[in-house]
Formats: C-alpha cells, structure tokens, sequence
C-alpha cells in the first residue's frame, strides 16, 4: 500500500450516505429496469439479468453520481459554476445537471470523443454549459480542466474519484438489491476508473456478502488489473481508446482501495469481443449500446461452466453509441473470431494472375472485402495488399498454404500492429 494511503483512513461509501444519495437523485435518475434476458439465460443455462442503465435520460448510469455531487455542493458555489473532464457519459450527466440546477458548467472532453457524445453534452447542457475539445484522452482532458478549474475557482466534478459519485453510482446497487426476486450469485459491471464498481461493491458488501463482484476491463487499457498486480495504484503509460467509456490511465485512489478489498475478480476483455456483443445485442434484442455498456455481458462466456444454474446481473452501463463507428465495429468484431485477414499477395504482373488467384487461391466462401494494387514496371511482381473474410477460422491454415504453393503468398499483416493500424 502506498505509504500516503497508509497513513490515512479509507474511505468507504456508507448505506446511509448511498441512501441519502438515492433520495436526492430522486427526480433527475430513472429507476432503471432489471429483467431476464432470455438469450443470455438461455445460452449460458442461467438466470442472466440485465440492469438497464443504458435507459438512463443521459442513456448512461453517470447522471447519479454527477447530480448528487452537484446538487450537493453549497448554493453559493453552485452559482460560481463546475468544472468537469470525460470522455463522454459523465459529461452528459453534469450537462444534465447543470442544466437542471441551472449552475454554469465547464466541461472538457478528449478530442477523440465520438461527435455522438459530444453533441448529445451541448444538447443536455443548452447555455449553462460550455465544451472544451482538449487532448487525446480523458487524462489529458482532466490535467486541463484542472487547471482552468484552479485559475477561476471551480469545484471540479470528477467522473469517478469522488466520494459524492461514488455514493451516487452506489444507488445502482441499492436498486439491484431491491429488484431481485432471489439471492444474486453474481454482478458483472463494467471497470474503467471504478466508481461504479467502488459504490455498487460496497452496497453488496454491506447487503448481499456472498455476491460475487466481477469487474471487467478493456483489454486495451487495463488500469485496475495493473494497479492490482503492482499493489498500488498504477498509472498506464499509454492505452487503447476504443472503449472510450472504460479507457482510463489510472484508476481512482479511493476506488482502487475499495475495489481491492469488495472485489471478487477483475478480468481484462478483447476490443473485439466486445463488438461482437455490441452486434449481438443489436441482432438479437434489438438493444444499442456502447463499447463500455457491452462489456459486463462479455465477461459471461469466461464464466460459463461457474454460473451455470445461477442468478446473474449484468450492468449494462450505456447506449451512446455513435453509428458512424459501426464499421468499425464489425471489422474489430471479425478480426476477434479470427475470420478477417490481411496479406501482403505477390502478384505477378501479367494478364490472368488476379484470376489466378481468385480461382487457385481463394476458397469457396473465402471473400475478398480489401484490395490495393499498384503495378510496378520493369518488376516481375508487384504487391497487393488484399483483405480477405472467411466463412470459419479453420478455413486460414489451407488459405495461406495455397497462397504459398501458388506462389502468391507475400507476408501476413494481422500480427504486425504498426502496418495493421492503416487498414482498421
């Protein structure tokens, strides 16, 4: 433990704090649906329920921790204004309740936010809020606001690294516990900063001991699973801003503790098994949702023999999802079950060779999706790069070897991230 955090009380989100935070966000937060998810149920031989946060009026569970922060603030403080960082969801939720409790609100956010997201935060903040596109990520956008935030006096509203949100995200909890029907086995919630984990684990703790916590990370930027192993809270030098909801350097001090302690396991989750569920979801029950919102359900199949029989709840954390990244999405989801592929392909230069190869080469359900070819003169071959969809991942061992009886066969590019980032 770090000898600061040593030598100091830990904090922990008490019932009564939680419970006082539910009646503040009465009128601002929906009581958010938890229902059986038939498919789920049934493909897992459990009883799987989704809490719905997505169903949110900011459609993301952060309007309960950044209205009972704000509205708890002095009423003199509240007229000097806020200042928040985030890549999106908390945004949305201090907009929403700057707006409603008509205090001036500075917000910063990563220029790499999806427009959807930002958009949506000038919409729920109309003229008490101002956006300020600053940095790459969320921690870039947070050094900012701090700044700006010292320099004119304004309380900073942190996404979740604050005892008020923590308590605010801890009525998620509250609300899972009052719904239940039946004893719950097991919660999987989606882990970026973890103050939904820290105030959802601590209502468990108190309430239902025997639950079991899951906490679930991007692959991409596992902070929590970092700060763990190290035992202390550790920062990450760079990450994957895919999952721009749960894409954070470094984890909340107090959350770490917390989590730490309330926590049964922490998993990290592939981006592109997280955009399967995202297309999963949307097929199969018509339900939109963000990289962040799919990731609790993600979690499910690494759990599958250990919750079978069991009662389940998945925290289904946000919908503001942006459709332009829809190609995206589908791209990372097939590259993740290992049916896309692209190669470097040598072909000769004379008339037939792309016949050739479409016909000697390619299987009877292998596609080509990617094709980039530049003919080079006095040169007996010239490169293609090409993109290639299979029908089932064992379709790729008999493709590559016929690419190099044929002769066609250049070099493989999925396994060399720094040429793969220009195609996906």
């Amino acid at each position: 433990m770090d000898t600061v955090l040593a030598n100091k009380k830990i904090y922990k989100p008490q019932l009564s704090a939680v419970k006082k935070a539910a009646e503040r966000i009465s009128n601002v937060a929906v009581k958010t649906p938890l229902g059986q998810s038939f498919t789920y149920s049934s493909k897992f031989s459990a009883n799987v329920m989704l809490k719905r946060e997505d169903l949110q009026q900011v459609r993301s569970y952060k309007i309960r921790g950044a209205f009972n922060k704000i509205s708890s603030l002095p009423k003199e403080q509240i007229n000097k204004g806020v200042i928040c960082a985030s890549a999106g969801n908390h945004a949305q939720g201090v907009a929403f309740a700057c707006n409603k409790l008509q205090a001036k609100g500075v917000i910063y956010m990563p220029i790499t936010t999806p427009r959807q997201k930002v958009e949506q935060t000038k919409m729920f903040g109309g003229d008490w809020v101002e956006v300020v596109l600053k940095g790459d990520t969320f921690d870039d956008s947070y050094k900012s606001a701090i700044k700006h935030g010292d320099k004119h006096g304004l309380v900073f509203i942190h996404p979740f690294d604050d005892e008020k949100v923590i308590e605010g995200q801890g009525t998620i909890g509250l609300e899972i516990l009052e719904q239940a029907e039946e004893p719950i086995d097991y919660v999987f919630a989606p882990l970026g900063g973890g103050g939904l984990l820290a105030g959802l684990s601590s209502m468990f703790k108190e309430l239902s001991p025997n639950t079991k916590i899951i906490g679930v990370e991007p692959e991409g930027a596992p902070s929590m699973t970092a700060s763990l192993k190290e035992g202390k809270l550790t920062e990450l030098k760079s990450i994957e801003r895919f999952v721009d909801g749960a894409a954070v350097q470094k984890v909340g001090s107090r959350n770490f503790e917390i989590c730490r302690e309330n926590l049964h396991k922490v998993i990290t989750i592939a981006e592109g098994k997280i955009c399967q569920t995202i297309l999963d979801l949307y097929n199969q029950d018509a339900i939109v949702v963000e990289p962040a919102g799919a990731m609790a359900i993600s979690a499910l199949d690494f759990f599958a023999e250990e919750i079978k029989g069991k009662n389940v709840v998945c925290i289904v954390s946000g919908s503001n999802n942006d459709i332009t990244r829809t190609a995206e999405i589908k791209e990372r989801a097939l590259l993740y079950a290992g049916l896309k592929h692209y190669f470097v392909v040598s072909f000769p230069q004379r008339a037939g060779a792309l016949k050739d190869f479409v016909e000697k080469v390619l299987g009877p359900n292998d596609d080509i999706t990617h094709f980039e070819y530049s003919k080079k003169h006095h040169r007996e071959n010239a490169p293609a790069v090409v993109g290639i969809e299979l029908n089932d991942p064992a379709d790729f061992d008999p493709l590559v070897a016929r690419m190099k009886t044929k002769n066609f066969y250049g070099e493989y590019l999925n396994d060399k991230p720094n040429l793969f980032q220009y195609l996906v």
